[in-house]
C-alpha cells in the first residue's frame, strides 16, 4: 500500500502572492535563460570585443 504525504500551500506557509511570484518567475527564468544563453554565445563575445578592443578590462 503506498501512502502520499503532502502539506497545503497554508500548512507551508505560502500565501497568494508568494505562489503568483513563483508562476512568474517560473515562467520568465527559461526565457530570459535562452535570450542570454544566445547573447553570450563565444562567436557574440568575440564580435563584441572586436567592436570595442579598447574597452577591454585589461587594456585601462
Amino acid at each position: 500500500m503506498i501512502k502520499i504525504f503532502a502539506l497545503t500551500f497554508s500548512e507551508i506557509g505560502i500565501g497568494k502572492l508568494e505562489i503568483f511570484v513563483i508562476g512568474i518567475v517560473s515562467l520568465l527564468f527559461p526565457i530570459l535563460f535562452i535570450i542570454a544563453s544566445r547573447n553570450l554565445d563565444a562567436k557574440g563575445v568575440f564580435d563584441w570585443m572586436m567592436e570595442k578592443p579598447n574597452d577591454w578590462i585589461g587594456k585601462k
